[in-house]
């Protein structure tokens, strides 16, 4: 299969490329390829005609879009549709990777992929706009608190702080699963494999909050988890601009039924994680 990645610079990007031996993966950051240039696009997918298009292009500083919703829902909502047509056109299955933030967070059990979105940032609303933009025949993979050994994210972060001399202050009130990259990226190729259409849910398993996620990796490294202190979403300092969903459970039940193998525990993944992070942070 020939897959064409978008984004392919991006944490998710580079896991794809990692795990992709079975096919020829062409990725294209965003020097290479401007998602918002319809000619653009569609030049590039008529001269590579891949089979698949998956999306990785976003832009995910929540906080930062907040602060500019209509740059948001151009790059991550509208740009979709530019994707959409050119994949269409060539006879290519589009993948758009989509998040719990679609969803607000306020359920009092997992969410699954029937569950009605209701997005309360800005963010959140413009990957919403990128899901109903993908089209009916695209496969949408909703993920949450994406992290790996490439870019920015958290576990660098906690890494990189953990470090230092001082406490640490994590909010115990978000609780979620954090999604190792190339985890992520095998499950997005096996469901291709399977011509999978919809939306599926796909995280690792085992949810767990900030502060505790970063107790784990304490633990792991061999530094103090005493350290790491709860704190909750309101007291944050300074308060975030963005609003984040309390509840990020993803239930994977699409993913269980259409038979692609469950992801590990984000616990055993993140050993796996932290021997790719080493030289990293």
């Amino acid at each position: 299969m020939k897959i064409l990645v978008t984004g392919g610079s991006g944490q998710l990007g580079l896991a794809l490329q990692r795990q992709s031996s079975d096919h020829h993966l062409i990725a294209f950051d965003r020097t290479a390829l401007d998602i918002t240039d319809a000619v653009q696009v569609a030049k590039v997918f008529m001269r590579e005609q891949p089979d698949a298009v998956i999306n990785c292009a976003a832009w995910t500083n929540v906080d930062a879009c907040e602060g500019d919703p209509e740059k948001a829902m151009l790059i991550n909502g509208a740009t979709v549709a530019v994707l959409a047509t050119g994949a269409r056109t060539v006879g290519a299955q589009l993948v758009q990777i989509s998040t719990d933030y679609v969803f607000d967070g306020t359920k009092q059990a997992p969410y699954v992929e029937t569950d009605r979105p209701n997005p309360v940032s800005a963010y959140g609303k413009s990957k919403l706009l990128g899901e109903e933009s993908a089209g009916p025949d695209a496969l949408i993979v909703r993920t949450s608190w994406v992290v790996g050994p490439d870019g920015h994210n958290m576990l660098k972060t906690i890494l990189r702080l953990l470090q230092g001399p001082d406490d640490l202050h994590f909010v115990d009130d978000q609780v979620g699963y954090p999604t190792f990259t190339d985890d992520l990226a095998l499950t997005i190729i096996s469901l291709l494999e399977r011509e999978a259409q919809g939306i599926f849910h796909v995280t690792n398993a085992d949810a767990v909050s900030w502060f505790h996620f970063a107790q784990e990796i304490a633990q792991e490294i061999g530094a103090d988890p005493k350290t790491v202190k709860p704190t909750t979403s309101a007291d944050l300092d300074p308060p975030r601009a963005a609003p984040r969903p309390m509840n990020s459970h993803l239930d994977n039940a699409a993913l269980r039924d259409f038979g692609v193998e469950a992801l590990s525990s984000h616990q055993v993944a993140l050993q796996r994680v932290l021997a790719l992070t080493a030289n990293k942070i």
